[in-house]
């Protein structure tokens, strides 16, 4: 069985800052899981002007004990795709997982677009599906832990990049990123 997860947050702070800090939000406190960030491909599409990005993230985990003995490997290998649109402020993101997919598969979409009741604020909408081929009559509780994972994470996720958010408008402050 499939899990699933959707949730919408409001960063307070406008849709420039808030795409500029998701392509700075490596290394930060809340991410120490995240060991390296490489851009394999990156274009504009010159029919719409879209930026188009494939990155591979490297990341290691902890793995249950009751997983120790069938997945040996805490890395995990995922992709990034992403499509910023800078005429009409909104920018997709899918990332997945390649590795242990059969055990865990993750896919999350996030878009983040200009908030409607706010032009000052950013939007960004998560959807997330878990999927487990484990087998054996694990799948359910891999994917129950899966999606509480997920759950966790997000919060940290948001934490890392508040903290991204604070150290730009810091530098805000100083110079850095005048409008």
């Amino acid at each position: 069985m499939v899990k699933f997860f959707q949730h919408t947050f409001k960063y307070e702070y406008n849709w420039d800052c808030v795409t500029l800090a998701f392509w700075l939000r490596y290394p930060n406190p809340f991410a120490s899981h995240v060991e390296s960030v490489d851009v394999i491909d990156r274009y504009i599409d010159p029919n719409t002007g879209v930026l188009r990005t494939t990155r591979l993230i490297l990341k290691r985990g902890v793995i249950p004990k009751w997983g120790r003995g069938l997945i040996k490997n805490s890395e995990a290998c995922i992709i990034e795709e992403s499509m910023v649109n800078p005429k009409n402020k909104t920018m997709i993101t899918l990332t997945k997982n390649i590795t242990h997919a059969r055990a865990m598969q993750v896919e999350e979409w996030q878009t983040y677009r200009v908030d409607p009741n706010n032009r000052e604020y950013t939007q960004v909408k998560t959807e997330a599906k878990i999927i487990s081929n484990f087998g054996w009559g694990l799948t359910d509780r891999v994917e129950l832990l899966g999606i509480k994972k997920f759950t966790d994470n997000t919060m940290k996720s948001r934490k890392g990049m508040s903290h991204v958010l604070e150290m730009i408008r810091e530098k805000r402050g100083r110079g850095f990123m005048t409008s």
